[in-house]
C-alpha cells in the first residue's frame, strides 16, 4: 500500500506516534512498531503552525462550514457535466461523464456520511448530515432526469457504438440504466412522480423504524422481581429494557429482557407493514414481480428462491448465546485474557502486512497526516470500514484516483505498561474489515461507480469473510502473534482450540440465519393478507427450531430490514464462496503467491464490473451449483477430531 496515503483509523489510535514501547521484543517491522508505539493525544506542536490540509486532504473540509462550501462545488461540477453528457454523441465519452458526475458527488457524500457518524464534534457532524441530505436530494432528482436518461438509452439502443465499448464500460452503462430504471425513469410524468413520492416515503419509513428498532422498552419495576432490578437501567418507578441480556446466566433476567424487548409496538408494527406495502408498491410501478425480485437483480442469487428445512430442539429462544458460550469456555478454554497478550494491535498489523506481502506483493506503510488531515481526539468508533473515495482512471488527468478507505474498530486504550491488545473475535474482525478495504484498495476498475466493494451484495462479503479464514489458520497466525512482552509464538493447540469452539452450536447459528434469510424473503415477496408477527410465526416454525414466544415482535428489532431489504441471505451466500475459495485455492497453501494472485485478479479487481457469479467461477475454475453452496455451509461445521486429538493429547 505503499503507492498513496491511505488513513487507517482504528478505535482510538491515530496513525501518529512517538516513542516505541521499550520491551524485549526488539523484531517488529515498521508498521508493527508504529502500530505499538504510544498514541500521541494532539498532534505535534509544529503541526500546529501549518495550514489546515482539510479532513482527509480536502481542502474545504477545514471547518464545518467547509461542507456547505464542497457542497456547493460538487453541484457546480455537476451541472457542468450534465450539460456536457445531454449534448455530446453517443460513446465511451458518454459512460465516462457519467462516471465523473457519479465521482464528484460521491467523493463529497461518501466523506460525509463517514464524518457524520465519526466526527467528535457535534457541528461537523450536523454540517455532514445535511451536506448527504443535500446530495442525495440531488442523487434522486438525477435519477428521474429524463434527459439524461435519454442520453444514456441513445447509446445502449445504437448497436455500432455499444459493439465498440469494452465489457467494463459496457456494464458500467448497464448499471446506470438499472439504476434509472429502478427509479421509475421509464413510466410516464404521472407515474414517475409516484416514484419519487414513493422513494420520499421509504426514506421516511426507514429512518423511523431504524430508530425505533434500537429505543428501549419499559415495564413497571412492580412487575419483576426486585432482585433482577440491578441487571437493568432505572427511570423512576420504570425498569428500562435495551437489549436480550443473551449473555446473563440468570435464566430469569435472560427470559424477562426476551419477553420485554421484544414486547410489540403498536408504532412499530404499523411502520413495518407501511415499509413493506411502500416497497412492494414501487417495485411493482417500476416492473416487478415482488421488492425481492428487484432487490435480486444483478446479484449471485438472481431471483428468490427456496430455503432450507429446520431442526428441532427443547431450548427457549433465548438461551442459545448464554449456553453456546459456557460449551466454549468449559470445553476449549479459550478465555480472552489468555490470548491477547499474543495479540497485540502491532503484531496483528504485522501479520496483515507479512500476509499481503506474500498473497500479493504489496505492503502497508505508516504515513503522519498532514495538519488538520485527521482528527486528534477520541472517537467512539463502530466495527465497519468506510469507502471515502473511489478508484477510477481519471481521463481529465490522464492519471489513476487511488482510493482512500477508512477502518474503524472498537478497541481498547493502551495502558502505561501494555501496547493495545486483542481479544481473539477483535483480531478476527480486524482481519475481517482489512478484506473489505483491500476489496476497495486493490480494485483497478475503470470506473468509480464499480468499483471495490461497489458490487453485489451477496458478493461483497466474500473479501471479508475469506479473511476470517486466514485468521483461523495456525500457518498465518505463527507469523504475527507473539507475547508483546517475552516474543514467545502462540501455542498451536491455542489456534486449534479457538478453532473448534467457533463450531460449538455452529449449525443452530447457521439455522437461525436461514430463518432470518427465509422471513427477509417472504417479507418482501407477494404480499400476504396477515399480520408480519403472523408470518415471522409460521417461518419460525418451519424454518427454526425454537419456539415462537407469544406477545412479542422480534421483526421490529429486525434493523438489517433497511440495509439488506430482500438480500439477508448475502452473508450465507458470501459465506459458501469463502469457504469454497479457501478449500479448494489456499488450505494447502493460504501463502501460495500463485493463488494470491489469481484471486486478485479474479475477485478483487473488478468491483462491482463483471457479474458475480462469473468472478467466483473463474477464481474455482467451475461454476458451483446449489448443491455446492449448501456443502460449503455445513463441511464448515464439522469437528476437526485429528487436531483435537491432537490437543488433547498434549
Amino acid at each position: 500500500m505503499s503507492a498513496s496515503k491511505r488513513l487507517l483509523y482504528i478505535a482510538n489510535h491515530r496513525v501518529f506516534w512517538t516513542s516505541i514501547w521499550r520491551r524485549k521484543v526488539t523484531t517488529w517491522s515498521p508498521v508493527g512498531a508504529a502500530f505499538n508505539a504510544k498514541p500521541l493525544r494532539r498532534l505535534d506542536e509544529t503541526v500546529h503552525f501549518l495550514p489546515s490540509q482539510g479532513l482527509f486532504g480536502v481542502p474545504e473540509l477545514n471547518s464545518p462550514a467547509g461542507f456547505e462550501v464542497a457542497t456547493k462545488k460538487a453541484l457546480k461540477d455537476t451541472q457542468e457535466l450534465l450539460d456536457k453528457v445531454c449534448s455530446s454523441p453517443p460513446g465511451v465519452v458518454t459512460v465516462e461523464s457519467f462516471d465523473q458526475l457519479s465521482d464528484g458527488l460521491c467523493k463529497v457524500a461518501d466523506l460525509a456520511d463517514f464524518v457524520k457518524v465519526a466526527h467528535p464534534d457535534p457541528s461537523f457532524r450536523d454540517a455532514a448530515e445535511k451536506t448527504c441530505i443535500e446530495i442525495g436530494t440531488v442523487v434522486e432528482k438525477l435519477n428521474t432526469n429524463v434527459d439524461l436518461c435519454r442520453s444514456l438509452k441513445n447509446l445502449l439502443d445504437e448497436k455500432k457504438v455499444l459493439d465498440q465499448l469494452d465489457p467494463e464500460t459496457r456494464k458500467v452503462a448497464e448499471l446506470f440504466m438499472f439504476d434509472f430504471e429502478i427509479s421509475g425513469i421509464h413510466l410516464d410524468e404521472k407515474q414517475r412522480k409516484e416514484a419519487v413520492k414513493l422513494h420520499v416515503q421509504l426514506l421516511d419509513l426507514s429512518n423511523k423504524f431504524l430508530m425505533g428498532s434500537h429505543l428501549p422498552n419499559r415495564i413497571a419495576k412492580s412487575a419483576i422481581p426486585e432482585h433482577i432490578h440491578r441487571h437493568f437501567a432505572t427511570e423512576g418507578s420504570y425498569v428500562q429494557i435495551g437489549g436480550l441480556h443473551a449473555e446473563s446466566s440468570d435464566d430469569l433476567v435472560r427470559e424477562i429482557a426476551y419477553r420485554i424487548f421484544l414486547y410489540p409496538n403498536a408504532d412499530m408494527m404499523d411502520c413495518l407493514d407501511d415499509l413493506l406495502k411502500c416497497r412492494n408498491k414501487l417495485a411493482k410501478l417500476v416492473g416487478y414481480e415482488s421488492y425481492a425480485h428487484r432487490a435480486l437483480q444483478g446479484t449471485m442469487a438472481k431471483t428468490p428462491g427456496n430455503m432450507l428445512p429446520s431442526l428441532s430442539t427443547e431450548l427457549m429462544p433465548w438461551d442459545p448465546p448464554y449456553f453456546s458460550g459456557v460449551l466454549r469456555a468449559e470445553r476449549y478454554n479459550i478465555e480472552p485474557s489468555l490470548y491477547s497478550p499474543f495479540f497485540s494491535l502491532g503484531s496483528c498489523m504485522e501479520g496483515l502486512n507479512n500476509l499481503f506481502t506474500q498473497l500479493y506483493g504489496v505492503s502497508l506503510n505508516s504515513e503522519h497526516p498532514s495538519a488538520g488531515e485527521v482528527w486528534n481526539e477520541d472517537v467512539h468508533k463502530l466495527d465497519c470500514h468506510f469507502t471515502i473515495r473511489g478508484g477510477r482512471q481519471c481521463q481529465e488527468s490522464g492519471q489513476y484516483q487511488l482510493p482512500v478507505v477508512v477502518l474503524m474498530l472498537s478497541l481498547p486504550h493502551p495502558t502505561k505498561s501494555a501496547p493495545t491488545l486483542l481479544t481473539p473475535g477483535m483480531m478476527e474482525n480486524l482481519f475481517h474489515e482489512m478484506g473489505h478495504a483491500m476489496h476497495s484498495m486493490l480494485g483497478r476498475t475503470r470506473y468509480q461507480h464499480i468499483t471495490g466493494t461497489r458490487c453485489s451484495t451477496d458478493f461483497a462479503e466474500v473479501p471479508s469473510i475469506l479473511m476470517e479464514f486466514f485468521a483461523a489458520d495456525y500457518r498465518v497466525v505463527n507469523q504475527f502473534a507473539r507475547h508483546y512482552q517475552t516474543g514467545q509464538p502462540l501455542p498451536q493447540n491455542m489456534v486449534t482450540r479457538l478453532c473448534e469452539s467457533k463450531k460449538v452450536c455452529g449449525a443452530a447459528d447457521t439455522q437461525l440465519q436461514i430463518f432470518y434469510s427465509a422471513l427477509d424473503q417472504i417479507y418482501h415477496g407477494e404480499p400476504q393478507n396477515r399480520s408480519t408477527t403472523d408470518i415471522l410465526k409460521d417461518t419460525q416454525q418451519k424454518f427454526y427450531g425454537l419456539p415462537y414466544i407469544p406477545n412479542t415482535a422480534w421483526q421490529l428489532r429486525f434493523g438489517h430490514l433497511i440495509g439488506y431489504g430482500a438480500k439477508y441471505y448475502s452473508y450465507l451466500m458470501s459465506r459458501a464462496v469463502a469457504s469454497m475459495v479457501w478449500k479448494q485455492c489456499f488450505v494447502k497453501d493460504p501463502l501460495n503467491r500463485d493463488m494470491g494472485e489469481r484471486y486478485r485478479r479474479e475477485m478483487l479487481a473488478h468491483g462491482g464490473g463483471k457479474e458475480p457469479m462469473l468472478m467466483v467461477e473463474g477464481m474455482l475454475q467451475r461454476r458451483p451449483s446449489i448443491d455446492d453452496f449448501v456443502e460449503a455451509l455445513v463441511s464448515d461445521l464439522n469437528p476437526d477430531f485429528e487436531t483435537f486429538i491432537m490437543d488433547s493429547t498434549s
